[in-house]
């Protein structure tokens, strides 16, 4: 049975982690993190890879523009 990863859990990782992402870096340290066959969820979906999450995120406009790509920032992940 697979785990399923809230996507909050991805964007509090990415404070804690620091620095600036791109989408590809983003995926590979999600997966280095959760493991590459974890899947995650949100509010509004379910059963994503790494690579849907973050494109999902990046839609819902939960990424902030950050020296040589984005990262996150707290207000931005909804508390509930």
């Amino acid at each position: 049975m697979s785990s399923s990863i809230h996507g909050h859990e991805v964007m509090h990782f990415m404070l804690e982690r620091g620095g600036s992402f791109t989408k590809q870096s983003l995926c590979e340290a999600v997966e280095q993190h959760f493991g590459p066959d974890v899947r995650f969820h949100t509010c509004s979906a379910e059963g994503l890879t790494a690579a849907q999450l973050i494109d999902l995120l990046e839609s819902k406009g939960k990424f902030v523009p950050a020296e040589d790509g984005f990262n996150t920032e707290a207000a931005k992940i909804c508390r509930h």
